[in-house]
């Protein structure tokens, strides 16, 4: 399979959260699992793109900045941590696990570390694939 490049990968990631997290179709509706982990692929393959799928990065960076500016000395870390704690208890769809899933994957890999690493493998992998 030849997507071409990490834009047409984000492409086909993000048509497959939007229309499988309903459902309704031939197949089923996605999973909350399936859902954040697709989500974190698709935060990934945006990153890598960069270009037209600028706009994402560009809105993480201003929400991250927000919080830095609410609380003062707040590290990416933290907002990482907070944000997988509120993910994995926190009652919520799986329209809203999609959409946390790719502001969590933004800032876990600016938090470096693990998830930094792991963001890179999947944007490795990206490439490699097209």
């Amino acid at each position: 399979m030849n997507l071409g490049n990490p834009i047409s990968l984000a492409l086909v990631l993000t048509v497959l959260l939007v229309f499988g997290i309903p459902g309704g179709g031939q197949m089923r509706a996605l999973g909350w699992w399936p859902t954040l982990i697709l989500s974190m692929l698709a935060g990934s393959a945006y990153k890598a793109a960069g270009g037209p799928f600028g706009f994402i990065p560009d809105l993480v960076g201003s929400l991250i900045g927000t919080a830095s500016k609410v609380m003062p000395g707040v590290t990416m870390t933290a907002l990482a941590l907070s944000l997988a704690i509120f993910i994995l208890f926190k009652k919520l769809t799986t329209k809203q696990v999609g959409m946390l899933g790719i502001l969590f994957w933004y800032v876990a890999a600016g938090a470096g570390g693990f998830w930094s690493y792991v963001s890179d493998s999947i944007g490795n992998l990206g490439t490699s694939l097209s």
